[in-house]
């Protein structure tokens, strides 16, 4: 930077009578007089105020003023509001015994006291608060302050294994739910075993003889009843909490892997490609049928408002029913693999999440009220199961060849909030809590692992429910 100055201001505190060791220091010292018209450098920045064109900046001149008192309170105020905003108002020059008589005269503002350096501004509602380190004043429009959110940890370990013997290696069966009285249903072979989660007591439901085996199990909405579908094409009705069972119903030709519950309304999908729906409390066994896979249908449920059924099948394709349809009113055909993955979201009504398996090994998501595509996310894996938090918006999924993993999403942005590994086999199996905190998954390693992945409501701070929840692994039969 260029400065101009006279040879008295460059050096003002020396002395000429210095002892001469400056001047052995520097040659030719006695003898240099600088020329008025030289351009002198320094290493430090002093601005030359008289040469500066303030009215670049649009700054008028204070009246009353000498030129370079003018120039001295232009610069200052200048550098204050790039320093501090343009709200901050004119800065007040020190007081001196000669300028203290006169301070009350001048129409001066005082900055606010509370005035923030390199304060962050936006006209845009963003999340500004986990950018910028310093906070945000109380005096900004549109801002509330409040503390930045930590991340949330997802235990990497499960809490509990169970030892599950002879439960399935197969893609197309559904054999762990969940029951909202938080009671584990598991098909092992041709057995059904009930794990109680508040007391960890197993109870033998059924066993359905060397000639049938467990394909799906599903658990009413409300009370204690337990369908059972069966490798004959049978769905039996149990009543839990008796362990008796109700009734048998027929009418699939082959084995029944998909159950979903609407009410009093139970769907059961099979492997000879129908949808059968039988309303429990009718006589016959079952009231309509749905037609339209050309393959296994390895995937069903229902909507939280009990209006929408969604099926995915081995045929790639995912379709979406109503009340009162026979054929599908929605059909997509995306996916270029088996659907058995499929998760209505709680939190937006139409929202619907489905996944591929191993040729297909994406997420794709769904809205059935516009009937658009929204969002596909690959995952590396075969998707083997979807399931939402009914308490945050987010869903884990489980995977199956390669990596066997467990992921955690945070929906929409699909950002992974943790990865769980643990099991050997294809994570087939997934089910969730009721109190929406902890999910179960089951593998062909013949275990189920316990996970706490999803925090608690935030109405209300709960402790899961579930029994014995120190490290360990015991048998469930």
């Amino acid at each position: 930077m260029e400065n101009s100055s006279s040879s008295p201001d460059l050096n003002p505190t020396l002395n000429p009578k210095t002892p001469s060791r400056i001047n052995q220091l520097i040659p030719g010292f006695n003898s240099y007089h600088p020329s008025p018209s030289r351009t002198i450098y320094s290493d430090r920045f002093i601005p030359s105020r008289s040469s500066s064109n303030f009215a670049l900046f649009d700054l008028p001149l204070p009246p009353h003023s000498s030129s370079s008192e003018d120039s001295s309170n232009a610069y200052t105020s200048l550098l204050r509001s790039a320093l501090f905003g343009s709200d901050c108002g004119s800065v007040v020059p020190p007081v001196t015994p000669e300028k203290s008589s006169g301070l009350n005269s001048r129409n001066l503002q005082i900055c606010r006291p509370n005035c923030n350096i390199f304060r962050y501004k936006s006209e845009t509602r963003q999340s500004l608060q986990s950018l910028s380190p310093f906070g945000f004043d109380d005096q900004l429009p549109g801002f509330s302050p409040s503390p930045v959110k930590a991340t949330r940890k997802v235990p990497r370990s499960p809490f509990k294994v169970l030892d599950a013997p002879a439960l399935q290696d197969d893609f197309y069966l559904n054999l762990v739910d969940w029951s909202p009285n938080n009671v584990l249903a598991v098909g092992l072979g041709s057995c059904v075993y009930l794990w109680h989660a508040s007391s960890s007591k197993v109870v033998k439901l059924c066993d359905l003889g060397i000639d049938d085996s467990v394909s799906s199990v599903g658990w009413a909405q409300r009370g204690t009843h337990l369908a059972v579908g069966t490798s004959n094409g049978k769905v039996q009705l149990w009543d839990a909490a008796r362990c008796k069972r109700i009734r048998t119903m027929e009418g699939h030709r082959l084995r029944v892997g998909a159950l979903a519950w609407s009410s009093s309304v139970l769907s059961s999908g099979s492997r000879d490609k129908s949808i059968l729906q039988r309303d429990i409390r009718a006589q016959d066994d079952y009231v309509s049928k749905l037609s339209g896979h050309k393959s296994e249908v390895c995937g069903l449920k229902w909507s939280y408002d009990n209006r929408e059924l969604a099926s995915g099948g081995n045929d790639n394709r995912l379709f979406v029913w109503n009340n009162h349809s026979t054929q599908p009113v929605l059909k997509y055909c995306e996916h270029t693999a088996a659907v058995k993955a499929i998760a209505w979201s709680p939190h937006l009504h139409g929202l619907l999440a489905s996944g591929g398996g191993t040729a297909d090994r994406c997420i794709r998501f769904w809205n059935t009220t516009t009937n658009t595509h929204l969002s596909c996310m690959d995952t590396g894996s075969q998707v083997c199961n979807l399931v939402w938090s009914k308490n945050v918006n987010e869903l884990v999924s489980t995977h199956g060849y390669s990596q066997n993993q467990i992921i955690v999403w945070r929906y929409p942005t699909m950002s992974k909030i943790a990865t769980l590994t643990g099991h050997t086999y294809r994570v087939l199996y997934l089910a969730i809590s009721p109190d929406g905190q902890t999910i179960v998954t089951g593998a062909g390693d013949e275990t189920l692992r316990f996970w706490n992945v999803f925090p608690s409501p935030k109405s209300k701070n709960t402790e899961t429910e579930i029994g014995a929840s120190s490290l360990g692994r015991t048998h469930i039969r």
